[in-house]
């Protein structure tokens, strides 16, 4: 093991159990997600994610301070997993792990889909979004992209 490797592993050790626990569940999540959508296509990975993580219920609330803590948390180890994933995941990827994992703990956000034209042509972008807050991209990725009318995947959507 490389020095870089060890320091990143002694942090990941030291880290409060609930908060290593969220590491490794944000990992499975992205190890599953690019499976599927390899495998599957988005379609149905889609399908599945909303059968078996069917989002917040209506007691499942919780008050603003402790979701947006909670949602912050669950962004750090999604972050933290795609900088030490061995494999490139793609925005897509990355994005759809991302939005299982928070409707999976009740949190409310929504997968958005965009695209823009460029000297290479058509290009694609995914983020997810919690209460109109971008979380895992730029603030201003709406000026570089045009977000497709409605979010792909919200927490009231089921599958058709």
């Amino acid at each position: 093991m490389t020095p870089r490797t060890t320091s990143k592993w002694v942090r990941f050790v030291h880290l409060p159990p609930q908060e290593r626990a969220l590491v490794v569940r944000a990992a499975l999540r992205l190890g599953w997600t690019l499976a599927g959508l390899r495998l599957l296509g988005f379609r149905r990975c889609h399908a599945l994610i909303l059968r078996f993580a069917p989002g917040p219920r209506d007691g499942q609330a919780c008050g603003a301070d402790r979701a947006r803590q909670w949602t912050a948390k669950l962004v750090r180890a999604a972050a933290s997993v795609e900088r030490n994933f061995p494999l490139q995941p793609n925005c897509l990827e990355r994005s759809l792990a991302l939005w299982w994992t928070l409707r999976r703990n009740g949190i409310p956000a929504e997968l958005h889909i965009g695209g823009r034209k460029s000297d290479r042509g058509f290009e694609a972008h995914a983020w997810v979004e919690w209460n109109g807050e971008v979380l895992n991209d730029s603030a201003d990725v709406h000026q570089h992209y045009a977000r497709f009318d409605a979010p792909v995947a919200d927490t009231e959507s089921s599958p058709r």
